[in-house]
């Protein structure tokens, strides 16, 4: 793993960084399974208070590597739907870790890349990054990447990104709701929001990336009965309950004295 993922603990912070700068940071498949596996024990550490993602060498990543696609091409159409269901898994762990996500990006994000802008939770870039769709152009589709992308992006924007394939500033992907800072410190930014996310409790946290991820799929009533019954738990329950008292008696919350 340590080959194509770099994992650093920071204090609270798990920070994965990929790690094939050679080839942009592309994506195959052991750095494919050692994110989400990655991804997969940091919502299972109580420690891990939330992830940053980030890329060795001159991009964030640059999509499928060259090798990996031209396996898929001579592969039949089972195998790959195995691969698609891989990165798909990994794009979903992203999106659906109980601690919160960041990507911090910088240069080229292609294709898969751009996917895992789209699944994490905030994102920061650099004003030299720059980000494209570019599958139709290979006769392809970003059909892993869209059910991410409509999470985010406006969907006003989405068939123009998509259907034109055309390079995408750190500015524009502001604007579209893919990135939700532009610095030329992004480090600063990932600091600054770290501290905001420890200030939140693990469980609070665990359950608003829950309901943002659920809500949307659910018709009115099912997501007014969610609604109701996750703040019913939440204040009924021992965080929620610490955290009241703590507000209440002017103190710090539990989790923030840990």
């Amino acid at each position: 793993m340590a080959d194509v993922l770099r994992i650093h603990r920071d204090g609270k912070r798990l920070q994965l960084v990929l790690h094939r700068p050679h080839v942009h940071n592309a994506l195959n498949p052991e750095l494919v399974e050692a994110l989400r596996s990655a991804v997969q024990a940091a919502g299972e550490d109580p420690t891990v208070r939330y992830v940053v993602l980030s890329g060795e060498g001159p991009s964030f990543c640059a999509g499928a590597d060259l090798e990996w696609m031209r396996s898929a091409a001579g592969a039949p159409e089972e195998e790959n739907r195995q691969d698609a269901a891989r990165v798909f898994r990994t794009l979903e762990a992203l999106a659906t870790c109980p601690k919160p996500v960041v990507a911090r990006v910088h240069g080229a994000v292609v294709g898969g890349g751009v996917g895992l802008v789209a699944a994490c939770d905030l994102a920061v870039a650099h004003p030299d990054a720059t980000f494209r769709l570019s599958e139709v152009r290979l006769g392809l589709l970003p059909a892993m990447i869209l059910p991410f992308l409509l999470r985010k992006v406006h969907r006003g924007a989405l068939p123009w990104a998509v259907l034109t394939a055309a390079r995408v500033s750190a500015r524009e992907a502001l604007d579209l709701g893919l990135v939700q800072a532009v610095s030329e410190d992004p480090d600063g930014v990932v600091d600054a929001w770290g501290e905001d996310l420890v200030a939140g409790g693990p469980t609070a946290l665990a359950e608003a990336k829950r309901l943002l991820h659920v809500l949307p799929q659910l018709a009115w009533e099912q997501a007014r009965e969610a609604a109701v019954d996750a703040i019913a738990r939440a204040r009924a329950g021992p965080e929620g309950q610490a955290g009241m008292r703590a507000f209440l008696e002017k103190r710090k919350p539990p989790w923030l004295d840990a």
